[in-house]
């Protein structure tokens, strides 16, 4: 079983930055494991922001290129996004994924409101 803890959301105005974490229960997974980053606003479906492989090639989608960029510490089993530049609608239930043993592991989320 592995347990996946995001944190760092929160209430930013546009072009506010928010930095999430999400923390991996076991390291040893977690350092084998590509990472990723989704997203959900209401009435949508979740979609992918950004991922990142083992050995750090990052991704992220266009609608957040230049703004967004995913990191991680395999020593602290932790993945992160650095949100810079937020705008309204980035305002979203913002997830950690990974993939292991051909299961999907899911945080529970953070919220993620942009808003004056």
């Amino acid at each position: 079983q592995v347990e996946l803890v995001e944190s760092g959301g929160g209430l930013v105005p546009p072009g506010g930055s928010l930095r999430l974490s999400c923390a991996v229960s076991s390291r040893t997974i977690f350092a084998i494991s590509t990472m990723q980053w989704y997203r959900q606003s209401p009435g949508k479906q979740r979609e992918l922001v950004a991922g990142i492989t083992t050995v750090g090639h990052a991704n992220v989608v266009d609608s957040v290129k230049g703004r967004f960029t995913i990191t991680r510490d395999n020593a602290e089993g932790t993945v992160y996004l650095q949100m810079n530049s937020l705008k309204p609608e980035d305002t979203a239930v913002y997830y950690c994924h990974t993939l292991y043993g051909n299961i999907n592991y899911w945080g529970q989320g953070t919220q993620v409101t942009v808003s004056s």
